[in-house]
């Protein structure tokens, strides 16, 4: 179960702020944030070493994709591609718009069900596939939202209902001051299944957190801030956005 944070605010000198903390199996490798795919030289991401994709990556015209699973669907599935491929084939475009559109015609029962929020600095989506027919689209109004494993904002999700309205009072940062994000990102406090941050069970846990800015200006550099692990161990760094 991973979780997306995201306050979405056109017009804004960061209109789009995106968190995501990344929950997996803990003997999963992966790779930081790079330019990890020779055929997709605009796109940098986190890599999955086992199938290859990512769960969260940006491209240089400034659209994120991050993708989840649904509840009752963590892991693979033999017949089913991976999830992994989402994220890379909605950096194909270059608006958060055309990506969304893309995304959604494709046949959802390739894979297994999953959520994913598509955003730039003009639009954001919230785009769930149901294992069968295609993707649902659903544009995400400016203002402040959560994602995991159901739908947008969903607060019976112990994780959204109490970290949810956290978010919405602590204001919007100005990257690269993330600190009003990066202390409820590493939030592990109990009760337990209500923690962002989730500690290691049985093999599983939080493996890594990202908080990403777009600014308003497309000349203007993202801010990408990277926890390479537990986001309270290890703390988060700049990541290097070298260029293609």
């Amino acid at each position: 179960m991973c979780t997306i944070v995201l306050s979405f605010s056109p017009g804004s000198a960061w209109p789009l702020l995106f968190g995501a903390n990344r929950d997996e199996r803990l003997d999963r490798l992966w790779d930081a944030p790079g330019r990890h795919w020779p055929d997709r030289p605009a796109v940098v991401g986190g890599r999955d070493r086992l199938a290859g994709g990512s769960w969260l990556a940006l491209n240089d015209s400034g659209v994120v994709a991050g993708v989840m699973n649904r509840v009752g669907s963590l892991g693979p599935a033999p017949g089913k591609r991976s999830r992994g491929e989402l994220p890379l084939l909605a950096l194909e475009h270059a608006t958060a718009a055309e990506a969304a559109r893309a995304i959604g015609n494709l046949d959802a029962g390739a894979w297994r069900s999953f959520n994913m929020v598509v955003a730039d600095r003009n639009d954001a989506y919230f785009i769930s596939g149901l294992g069968y027919a295609t993707p649902e689209v659903r544009a995400l109004e400016p203002g402040t939202h959560m994602a995991a494993t159901t739908e947008p904002d969903d607060m019976s999700i112990p994780r959204i209902g109490r970290h949810l309205p956290r978010f919405r009072e602590a204001g919007r940062p100005v990257p690269p001051d993330w600190t009003s994000w990066t202390r409820l990102m590493s939030d592990r406090s109990l009760p337990a299944g209500s923690e962002l941050n989730i500690p290691p069970r049985a093999g599983f846990g939080t493996c890594s957190s990202s908080l990403i800015g777009l600014p308003a200006d497309p000349a203007g550099a993202p801010s990408w801030y990277f926890a390479a692990g537990a986001p309270d161990r290890v703390g988060y760094a700049a990541v290097d956005l070298p260029a293609a």
